[in-house]
């Protein structure tokens, strides 16, 4: 039983990349960095948020109000 020859490493591409073993494979996209600096956010709530803040404050005082009235 004669054992095949070991393949050439200069034509075998790599398993994982395609790439052959002595060659350097093709610089890739970096997005590590940004190309400007991302704007300030603003701290303040914006108006759909404290509407619902509101609302759910109203709520909550409503209901203690309710539970007051019931227990005296």
């Amino acid at each position: 039983m004669s054992t095949p020859p070991d393949p050439d490493p200069d034509r075998t591409p790599d398993l994982d990349t395609g790439v052959p073993p002595v060659a350097t494979p093709p610089e890739s996209a970096h997005t590590s960095g940004l190309s400007e600096p991302e704007p300030r956010t603003n701290l303040r709530f914006s108006p759909p948020s404290a509407a619902t803040l509101i609302s759910v404050a109203a709520i909550i005082v409503l209901l203690l109000v309710v539970i007051v009235a019931i227990v005296m």
